[in-house]
């Protein structure tokens, strides 16, 4: 059974950092592509960032470029997502999606994931 654990959100402050981390079990990291999606209260699903963890290409949405990074420990199985610079508007929940077969361009542009997270919440205070 393939389960993917978000932890790391909470509250912080303008111009804070947070760490997210996803645990995945089940499924191996390294032949996939894996991702941070966000919603926010009464707002669609939105990529953060996508990776495929092979070759290492990354993507970002341009409000967080320059201010997030996606990374893997695939000796852990872990997904993270550092965040740099955070801003109110980065308050949402924030899930972790998986795309067993390394489809970076179908997970990133159709949010097409094997596996998703129960997701975990991010506040940012002005």
């Amino acid at each position: 059974q393939v389960k993917l654990v978000e932890s790391g959100g909470g509250l912080a402050e303008s111009g804070g950092s947070l760490r997210l981390s996803c645990a995945a079990s089940g499924v191996t990291l390294a032949s996939s592509a894996v991702g941070w999606f966000r919603q926010a209260p009464g707002k669609e699903r939105e990529r953060v960032a996508g990776l495929h963890v092979r070759d290492d290409s990354a993507y970002y949405t341009d409000s967080v470029r320059g201010r997030f990074t996606i990374s893997t420990d695939n000796a852990k199985n872990m997904v993270y997502l550092q965040m740099n610079g955070l801003k109110p508007e980065d308050t949402a929940v924030y899930y972790c999606a998986v795309n067993r077969r390394g489809w970076l361009l179908k997970l990133w542009q159709r949010h097409e994931a094997d596996y998703w997270g129960q997701g975990t919440q991010v506040t940012v205070s002005s």
